[in-house]
């Protein structure tokens, strides 16, 4: 087996909740009732547009919730998005404990918005940590695409063999695995911790 030299972490439902699926969705159903069914079609219509930086936020809203009158704002609506967005202290804290070993270049995978995904990245303080974050955003091909896996491959020259790609959906590690990546399954903190350090074979601080 290749030695691992760049490990890539999902971020939504790994080093924190997932930004806009749909239990988040839920919640703005409920809060701002609005009719599920038409929010959902509307949502699934352009979600793809979306997640691969083909419309701005303002564009999803316009179709997916502000094709009517309302009795909110828009910045309120904005807001709630924003505010679903909790991070995972450890998880957060088993990646930075991976790179303050140095030997690994670590960068993120993920689907989302351009403006959601600037903002967890700040909000989550993940900037000390990764020093690339390849997402669907800025790729304009989503996860669970073999063309994501190849981009990014490319965008950190980088062997699959030699790379460890971490993420809570078995859907997005398929893929990867089939291309020759090394993958984990995202359960828990401790369970990653542990995986982590059995695979690599060496102690995380923290542990």
């Amino acid at each position: 087996m290749s030695e691992v030299n760049h490990i890539f972490f999902d971020i939504g439902g790994v080093l924190g909740s997932n930004g806009w699926d749909r239990e988040q969705r839920n919640r703005a159903v409920e809060r701002f009732h609005l009719d599920a069914d038409d929010f959902q079609w509307r949502h699934e219509d352009v979600i793809g547009e979306f997640e691969e930086g083909r419309i701005t936020l303002d564009e999803y809203l316009d179709i997916a919730v502000f094709h009517t009158e309302r009795d909110f704002s828009r910045s309120a609506f904005i807001r709630f998005m924003l505010d679903q967005s909790v991070p995972h202290p450890d998880a957060i804290a088993v990646a930075r404990a991976l790179a303050a070993t140095g030997k690994y270049r670590m960068m993120t995978l993920n689907n989302e918005s351009e403006e959601l995904n600037n903002y967890r990245i700040r909000e989550f303080g993940l900037t000390p940590i990764f020093e690339a974050f390849i997402s669907s955003c800025w790729l304009n091909v989503r996860k669970p695409f073999r063309r994501f896996y190849n981009r990014a491959l490319g965008i950190a020259q980088c062997e699959p063999s030699r790379s460890l790609f971490i993420d809570d959906r078995q859907q997005n590690l398929t893929p990867a695995k089939s291309m020759g990546m090394n993958v984990i399954l995202y359960q828990s903190a401790p369970q990653l911790r542990a995986d982590l350090e059995k695979f690599l074979q060496l102690q995380l601080s923290g542990a």
